[in-house]
């Protein structure tokens, strides 16, 4: 439940903590009994903990096409990622991903660890894809379609130009939006949001998990994988592994900073798909990511430590988000929050200062004018409650019987 060291400087994360973990290991007994359901929502829960643990909070109807929307495009993206499969082979399977997912026999050996299972066994996703209602089927099947032509064409071409970065993350990311959002509307619950603040929650969400990624994709064997846009970084270095040598650290944490301030502009939309919802169970569904999207921007703003290693949210304040983010008031404050600690961090001197200033500013505005900021509890402001004392005596005490019961060779009587 988190590292030592963490709890005892964050005794408030404890409760959220134990509550996640509970959670957890109660969604992972609701698996079916089905052996390729029970395939499906095991290997959710393998490739993806926390997603999982939200879409089990979903009706079980719209549960399963999500779970199965969900592998589907996992699939698909471990055929884009691994950089060992030729172009001419992978393209190809790309481009007719749409068809295989209606093919109980088929399966591709690619991927490592449980990516590697989920391609090998990719028959049981087939199998329960053919269970799902009819809406469901065609909904997952367009969003496919068109990611897998989206992701064959970028297999061949550079991300060079902002629109073309706009225009690969609407591919891999927006159209996951749009697809979920037929998903929610087929099942009845939600109206069908307007295909571009659909866009615009995948592409916040793309673009933050490509700032956060830079190092890996670039130290990626055999092949380094830039998806950072060419006309954001040539302004900095000449070449875009260039950003991870210490030499260049003043200028990489300008881009870094540059690359922030363009996923930024997405904000606006995600709050008003967000504040449409009327489902609670897809709200959170939807809410939690965004929070945690919002709140390692914040982290990685102006952090050389995003060229240097893996910057992400402690998981006490990761299980805080999915603990406290249950209504728009919950949105408003964690975004708040976020973008207030994101903009303390702004440099004047920074290239983009005022632009990066400008948007925060609006985000900031978009929250105090929902009138709701007092009706939240704050996700990175320490909290004064009276019982924290008491959380960390009892958390202390927890620890102390699980380091007696590990003591090695304890004697007994």
């Amino acid at each position: 439940m988190g590292s030592l060291g963490a709890l005892v400087k964050h005794p408030d994360d404890f409760y959220p903590l134990l509550k996640l973990k509970l959670a957890s290991r109660h969604a992972e007994k609701q698996i079916p009994s089905e052996p390729h359901w029970a395939f499906c929502f095991s290997m959710l829960h393998k490739v993806s903990r926390s997603f999982a643990l939200v879409i089990q909070q979903l009706d079980t109807e719209l549960k399963n096409a999500v779970c199965i929307f969900y592998l589907v495009l996992r699939a698909l993206d471990t055929v884009e990622d691994d950089t060992s499969v030729a172009t001419d082979v992978k393209v190809p399977i790309l481009k007719d991903f749409h068809r295989h997912i209606y093919n109980r026999d088929w399966h591709f050996s690619c991927g490592t660890k449980n990516y590697k299972v989920l391609m090998d066994q990719f028959h049981h996703v087939s199998t329960a894809f053919l269970e799902l209602g009819n809406g469901y089927q065609e909904a997952i099947e367009d969003i496919t379609k068109r990611m897998g032509a989206g992701m064959a064409k970028f297999i061949c071409k550079e991300v060079e130009t902002v629109d073309d970065y706009d225009e690969y993350c609407h591919y891999v990311a927006g159209l996951v939006g749009l697809g979920l959002s037929k998903l929610f509307h087929a099942c009845g619950l939600e109206d069908l949001a307007p295909d571009s603040l659909s866009n615009s929650m995948g592409l916040f969400l793309q673009k933050t998990n490509i700032i956060r990624d830079y190092l890996e994709d670039i130290n990626e064997i055999p092949k380094s994988r830039m998806f950072w846009p060419r006309e954001i970084w040539s302004k900095y270095v000449n070449k875009l592994e260039d950003m991870k040598y210490e030499e260049n650290s003043a200028k990489a944490v300008q881009c870094l900073n540059d690359m922030i301030t363009n996923a930024l502009i997405h904000v606006d939309d995600c709050m008003k798909y967000m504040s449409a919802l009327r489902e609670p169970s897809i709200f959170r569904f939807c809410a939690i990511p965004q929070v945690m999207a919002i709140g390692t921007l914040a982290l990685c703003y102006n952090n050389i430590e995003v060229f240097r290693g893996v910057v992400k949210m402690r998981r006490g304040l990761t299980a805080k988000v999915i603990d406290r983010t249950n209504s728009m008031a919950d949105v408003y404050g964690a975004f708040y929050d976020f973008s207030c600690m994101l903009k303390a961090k702004v440099d004047h001197n920074d290239p983009n200062a005022q632009k990066t200033l400008s948007r925060l500013d609006s985000i900031l505005k978009t929250c105090r004018d929902s009138g709701v900021l007092n009706e939240r509890k704050s996700y990175i402001i320490p909290s004064q409650s009276n019982y924290t004392p008491l959380l960390a005596v009892i958390l202390f005490i927890i620890l102390a019987i699980i380091l007696a019961n590990r003591t090695p060779n304890w004697p007994t009587n």
